[in-house]
């Protein structure tokens, strides 16, 4: 590969080695592997969101793999809220408690997930990737290579780019990182589909007045507690205050009136073990979020001159909590195969997308048994993730 980004004269503003759509974790975790082995990349993003990404955890598992895209101490795991474990209510009315303390790779973490994502994307450029501003508005497959036209982004504008924003690129391959969406592999014809309807309904409740709280007291773990209609998760932020979390499948959150915020707070505070985290707090946040947050695969993850990696090719039920370590994995894994395949292994991207439906069947038969260890309620959100996985 070139190494060099290169502009020209033809009818494209860019040419690279590699575009890669999206600079979140997966992205950055692309650029960063192929950079290092020579590769011309440009990561093709919009401006980053206004609003905090919520229930961001890190795994301690993620240690070793940060550490084998040498940003370990560039993304400075201490700057995050340290999670020393967790406690889950499931299966029974009783805590049972898993401590991570002792583990191989220590405690967990609580990310302040911009301050995350942009260490990682500033190790990326520091490398050598170049960032450019936009979206993607049009693919097309030319002989050897893809020819891709942007709009540039600047805040709610969105405009053809130019200039220093180039409009046009052509890329020898192309990695999709764009998330559960997954834009780019659709439009080359893949299948993100779901395999449930999970859904999330979440607030951020605010650090209260005068809290002192220190990073080793018990009160830095969290907690999941099932309930007849799902499932309830929290956990301490960085920047202090408690992310809140009501879990059920998009056609029962009506049902359960979790789309009103005061029933949501009202069914919170009516919890066993939840409320005890939520004394601190009289109101409920001023503003609730609802996400997809089933698990998902994309069939194929990849084809000839592309690879979708992250949650564009696979995302895991929350309650696996893999969310960052799949992304970081699968894209060290997606760049080993664009690699492989430009050596000239035509086996190494179909084996990939191998890899990842692989990956998604494991996760599929591990939340079935997670799940089969509830049996207290014969409802809708239960009897669905008793049935035999597939």
């Amino acid at each position: 590969m070139n190494g060099t980004t290169k502009r020209c004269s033809c009818d494209v503003d860019v040419r690279c080695d590699v575009l890669i759509a999206g600079c979140g974790p997966a992205g950055c975790a692309v650029a960063l592997a192929l950079v290092r082995a020579g590769a011309d990349v440009v990561l093709v993003a919009p401006a980053a969101p206004g609003r905090p990404r919520i229930g961001e955890s890190l795994a301690a598992a993620a240690g070793p793999l940060l550490e084998g895209l040498g940003v370990l101490g560039r993304v400075d795991l201490d700057a995050h809220a340290p999670c020393y474990g967790g406690r889950a209510v499931w299966g029974g009315d009783g805590p049972v408690e898993v401590s991570s303390v002792f583990g191989p790779y220590g405690p967990g973490r609580q990310l302040d997930r911009a301050r995350f994502d942009t260490a990682l994307l500033e190790a990326a450029e520091a490398a050598g990737a170049v960032r450019r501003t936009g979206r993607i508005r049009g693919v097309e497959r030319r002989r050897d290579h893809w020819r891709l036209t942007t709009t540039h982004t600047t805040g709610a504008t969105t405009t053809i780019g130019t200039g220093a924003a180039a409009s046009t690129f052509a890329a020898r391959y192309l990695v999709d990182a764009t998330g559960r969406p997954a834009r780019l592999a659709r439009r080359l014809g893949a299948d993100p589909a779901r395999s449930d309807r999970l859904t999330a309904v979440a607030g951020i409740l605010a650090a209260p007045a005068g809290d002192s709280r220190t990073e080793a007291e018990p009160e830095q773990t969290s907690l999941v507690e099932a309930t007849p209609w799902g499932w309830w998760y929290t956990a301490p932020l960085p920047y202090g205050g408690r992310v809140l979390m009501a879990m059920t499948d998009a056609d029962l959150v009506a049902g359960a009136r979790l789309h009103h915020r005061d029933a949501w707070w009202a069914r919170a505070r009516d919890t066993g073990h939840v409320r005890e985290y939520l004394a601190p707090w009289r109101e409920p946040p001023p503003l609730l979020e609802v996400t997809a947050a089933g698990a998902s695969c994309t069939r194929p993850a990849a084809g000839p001159g592309w690879a979708a990696v992250g949650d564009a090719a696979t995302t895991t039920d929350p309650l696996a909590a893999r969310g960052i370590v799949m992304a970081l994995a699968t894209g060290m894994e997606g760049a080993r195969a664009v690699l492989a395949d430009h050596a000239g292994d035509g086996g190494a991207l179909p084996a990939y997308a191998r890899r990842i439906t692989a990956l998604h069947e494991e996760h599929l038969r591990a939340r079935a048994v997670q799940y089969g260890r509830e049996r207290r309620w014969d409802t809708p959100f239960w009897r669905r993730r008793h049935r035999p996985p597939g």
